[in-house]
């Protein structure tokens, strides 16, 4: 069965990702902050992750990214976050910032669908 992890400090985010998520058949597990969230995709080592840019501090999301890039962690990560309408500057995949999409909420529930599921190699 195909694992997702949702890092955001949103919980109606996560209740509401996480309903799209299982009603594809899809296990989920969670966390609301980076540190609760780098020890879960540690010992869950989930095949995809979902990334809160803006948690604690306005820029987790990104550390977050990156410490688990440098850690080895090579499977997907998709930054679903509000920061450009919130920064107003237009984030995006870079090669300073190690996430394989940049994807701005809210968005639909196909579009996120479709996403992930290139990202896992499904139709």
């Amino acid at each position: 069965m195909v694992k997702i992890a949702i890092v955001d400090d949103d919980i109606d985010i996560i209740d509401a990702v996480s309903l799209i998520l299982k009603n594809k058949g899809i296990e989920v597990v969670s966390a609301t902050n980076t540190k609760d969230g780098f020890e879960l995709i540690e010992r869950e080592r989930p095949d995809l992750v979902l990334l809160d840019v803006m948690m604690e501090e306005p820029d987790d999301g990104f550390f977050l990214a990156m410490k688990l890039r440098n850690m080895g962690f090579e499977k997907p990560i998709l930054l679903l976050t509000s920061i450009a309408k919130v920064s107003g500057y237009d984030f995006g995949v870079s090669e300073y910032l190690p996430v394989d999409e940049f994807l701005e909420k809210p968005i639909k529930s196909d579009v996120l669908l479709d996403i992930i599921n290139k990202y896992l190699g499904k139709k």
